[in-house]
């Protein structure tokens, strides 16, 4: 069942992006960055209706915890969920992220336009000052920024120590930072399409102000990040153990 559920789920978002794809031409032709994430947004929310469809839904707690204003959302790494539902999750994101997924057809032309920051990891310190310059110009619109500072999708009990370009990019933007934690691994493991049935947890957790020490800044949100994952995948067991 579990091989059904996530072949009919591949099969669907194929049909979906092959759908939209046709509409890139005119979008490339407007050249109106906010027009393209509205219709990411389309896709994300056609995506999200699929998986839905297979049986796997998502849901968000801690939305009074989310500023008015643009802020650094910095999210655990999961699985390609998080990826895919954030310009749903916190609309007009601006992503920073690992310069291959612009490979991606379709998906990474719109990531691309959007703009999201992509970094490529074997720039060094030139990778740093690409972030911290687009990521000023996207706080300066309005956007917000999310950044996974594990690096890569890990295993839902595995834990990593957070790259320090959180921390420089916490220092650089002056922005509150909210927490975005997931237990997306349990229903959608790294690296993998197998799909189970559930309902992923989103949630925001209260915003750590701009100004700290570095090390009070990292220790507070990787200790608040791992507690609520912990929390959430030990929920998410606890359900599945009670069906």
């Amino acid at each position: 069942m579990s091989r059904l559920r996530s072949s009919a789920f591949l099969v669907l978002l194929v049909l979906w992006t092959v759908l939209l794809a046709p509409s890139i031409p005119w979008y490339a032709l407007r050249r109106e960055p906010k027009a393209i994430r509205r219709f990411s947004r389309f896709w994300v929310g056609g995506v999200t209706a699929i998986l839905r469809l297979v049986g796997l839904g998502y849901r968000t707690i801690g939305e009074e915890n989310r500023p008015d204003g643009p802020a650094l959302y910095v999210a655990n790494h999961q699985s390609a969920f998080e990826t895919i539902a954030a310009a749903a999750l916190v609309p007009d994101v601006a992503i920073v992220l690992k310069e291959e997924l612009y490979r991606i057809p379709v998906f990474g032309w719109f990531l691309k336009v959007s703009p999201m920051i992509a970094i490529d990891r074997a720039a060094g310190g030139a990778a740093m000052k690409k972030m911290f310059r687009e990521g000023r110009a996207a706080s300066a619109e309005g956007r917000s920024l999310l950044i996974f500072p594990e690096g890569t999708r890990r295993a839902v009990d595995e834990r990593a120590a957070f790259q320090r370009g959180v921390v420089l990019l916490y220092k650089a933007l002056g922005l509150p930072v909210v927490p975005m934690v997931n237990n997306a691994g349990m229903f959608w493991p790294a690296r993998s399409f197998a799909i189970r049935p559930g309902e992923i947890t989103v949630s925001f957790l209260p915003p750590i102000p701009p100004g700290l020490k570095d090390e009070e800044f990292l220790s507070r949100v990787t200790q608040a990040i791992y507690a609520e994952r912990d929390r959430l995948v030990a929920q998410a067991r606890g359900e599945e153990g009670a069906r």
